[in-house]
């Protein structure tokens, strides 16, 4: 008899999510039983994550998909926290079972995964060495910054609208010590000098997304052999992919980085090492669709 799973995707305003369609078929092609469920908190006020938690445990789910707003937050309801999450303080995956809850955070290494693939495939050149501007510091933010330190960029440009995102995102690495110190830098309250200085660009804001269109940054101000990661994937085209590709400019879309950390998810859920390649192929379906 085939393993089953049953798993939850938490977050605000996320009906039209991708995930189930895309764990639940590479499920089924690993032979498993996998029913995989959106609980969408839309709409309330006063959502109570414990709550929430422990009416998922009493209803027998594996884990839980945690996305937009409650990565942060649902990190003080975990029983331990993988070594990314201590180092993060945010988590988009709860494991649930009878010893406790565990947390991880499958953006960071999905992320890494999929630029690292990118930038392997000898259109942008080696990122190690070079100059990153990250456009963006929430939660998101803080696992595409860890990312890229980890992947050896030699110099992180964090901007936000927000300027105490972005001080609390340089805060979280270290600050003024530890390992990423010198290589994490606040880009300040204007992006213009950064953008022409810059090797590549990693967006991390919802600037783009059907709900709030348009771009964060004048891609025209960006060098001709710049490149540029999105981690938006709704629609999969942003505006900013659009005028990056329109200039000539190396682009990775943000399918890959939501490819990359389900196929991490699923691996953590089931034990079991999913087909990337097959999953990729199946998201673009999705979306074509």
């Amino acid at each position: 008899m085939s393993a089953s799973f049953l798993v939850a995707l938490l977050g605000d305003g996320i009906g039209p999510s991708l995930s189930p369609a895309l764990h639940m078929e590479e499920a089924r092609r690993l032979g498993l039983r996998y029913d995989y469920r959106i609980v969408d908190l839309a709409g309330r006020a006063d959502v109570d994550l414990a709550d929430e938690l422990r009416r998922l445990e009493e209803a027998g789910f594996d884990a839980a998909n945690v996305t937009h707003p409650y990565k942060q937050a649902v990190v003080e309801h975990a029983t331990r926290l993988s070594p990314t999450v201590r180092r993060l303080g945010s988590a988009n995956l709860v494991l649930l079972g009878q010893d406790g809850r565990t947390a991880h955070n499958t953006d960071c290494s999905g992320f890494r995964t999929a630029l690292g693939r990118f930038l392997a495939d000898g259109r942008p050149g080696r990122v190690a060495g070079r100059t990153v501007l990250q456009v963006g510091a929430g939660g998101a933010g803080l696992a595409t910054a860890a990312a890229l330190v980890d992947m050896g960029v030699d110099r992180i440009v964090v901007h936000d609208v927000d300027p105490s995102a972005t001080r609390a995102l340089l805060g979280r690495f270290g600050g003024t010590s530890g390992p990423a110190h010198g290589r994490l830098l606040d880009g300040g309250g204007s992006l213009h000098g950064w953008l022409p200085r810059a090797d590549g660009v990693v967006h991390v804001t919802p600037v783009g997304m059907a709900a709030h269109p348009g771009v964060a940054f004048d891609v025209d101000l960006l060098r001709p052999d710049a490149w540029v990661a999105e981690v938006v994937y709704r629609p999969l085209e942003t505006e900013l992919v659009r005028r990056a590709r329109a200039r000539g400019l190396a682009t990775l879309d943000g399918g890959a980085m939501a490819v990359a950390q389900a196929a991490d998810s699923l691996r953590l859920i089931t034990g079991r090492d999913p087909d990337e390649p097959r999953m990729r192929a199946h998201f673009a379906r999705l979306v074509a669709t």
